[in-house]
């Protein structure tokens, strides 16, 4: 259940083929790369990644009141701060589990081409209407931002994918929850710093890996995955017992899933905090006034709404913010392709399995 930051990764230092053969554009794909984040503020908010997280990330983004849609300061206006933005949310529905991936080195090669296709659909303006019909095509809008939901995939995928866009000409900004919630800790000063994964994520070694390219000096990292339970809170207090064993104050712990309920994590920190008992007197004295909850979901929508207005790519649009829906699916001819699928199908197959 632990995984600490032992020894020394290895770094991509050569890109997949598949890169090459797009860049050479024996694929037919190069034009696809190279105009990537070109539209501008036209183009779309792409979410990629398995359908629970992309789904439970889509509609935060859509239910985000935290600023001041005027002049961007920390205050509700009854405005959704996305308001006039379109996600396009990408249920790697073939895919999933990535957790499957992480098994092998080959696995891994197998996840970092994935993310290129998965950005290639992304920044695509056709998909397919139905698999029934190869030729029935429909035309969608093409990502300014590209989000990749899983940690997993971002740490081995993002490195093929921006190699990508700086040999073709492409300007899609691509967001990595690892990188958004590392840096936000380290920029906030934590020194030991812990992380809630997936025994995936944990055994791949993900978030070392992040941690080791930064160079931090004097900060410890440690990975758990907490025993399967009923509720939050229970998986809570199994972490904190596991970071009883080295005893060093905790000032930060990054949540790497998706959809859990953080009332309910800091309403057990408060209750801990004020309990006479004795385990929660031993979790009090490794919690320091710093501590600090990291959620992806939060760090990637802050990120996204400052990029948006640093680089002056909000759609300005009058409307709500609006989810489009597509899933990938193989084709009759063996390929994984996208295809746009409705609301009421995400509802009937995917909603009732989000966290």
């Amino acid at each position: 259940m632990v995984a600490a930051c032992k020894h020394a990764v290895s770094v991509p230092r050569e890109t997949i083929g598949l890169v090459h053969g797009i860049v050479d554009d024996t694929l037919g794909l190069r034009s696809v790369a190279a105009r990537a984040g070109w539209s501008g503020a036209d183009g779309v908010i792409a979410l990629l990644g398995e359908p629970q997280d992309v789904l439970s990330l889509g509609r935060q983004f859509c239910a985000t009141d935290r600023v001041d849609n005027v002049d961007g300061s920390e205050k509700r206006d009854s405005l959704p701060d996305f308001a006039g933005e379109i996600f396009h949310v990408y249920l790697d529905a073939f895919n999933a589990p990535y957790s499957r991936f992480s098994e092998s080195p080959e696995g891994l090669e197998d996840l970092r081409e994935i993310a290129v296709k998965g950005a290639l659909h992304a920044w695509d303006t056709v998909c397919f209407r139905s698999l029934a019909d190869h030729k029935a095509l429909q035309k969608k809008g093409s990502a300014k931002i590209l989000i990749y939901t899983s940690s997993l995939q971002a740490q081995y995928g993002l490195f093929d994918v921006d190699t990508l866009q700086q040999l073709t000409g492409g300007k899609s900004h691509v967001l990595s929850p690892v990188d958004i919630q590392l840096d936000n800790a380290l920029a906030d000063g934590a020194q030991n710093i812990v992380v809630w994964a997936s025994d995936a994520v944990r055994e791949a070694r993900v978030w070392e890996n992040a941690l080791q390219a930064r160079h931090p000096e004097n900060v410890t990292l440690t990975v758990l995955t907490p025993a399967p339970a009923e509720d939050v809170r229970t998986q809570f207090r199994d972490i904190l017992r596991h970071c009883l064993v080295p005893g060093l104050p905790q000032d930060a712990l990054i949540l790497d899933v998706y959809g859990l309920d953080l009332d309910q994590i800091q309403a057990e920190l408060e209750a801990i905090r004020l309990s006479d008992a004795e385990e929660d007197i031993a979790f009090d004295k490794i919690l320091p006034t710093r501590f600090q909850l990291y959620d992806p979901a939060r760090a990637v929508i802050r990120s996204t709404y400052k990029l948006l207005r640093q680089e002056n790519l909000f759609a300005h649009r009058i409307d709500r913010p609006v989810l489009k829906y597509y899933e990938s699916a193989q084709s009759k001819a063996g390929q994984v392709v996208l295809v746009e699928t409705t609301a009421s199908n995400v509802d009937s197959n995917y909603v009732p399995n989000l966290h």
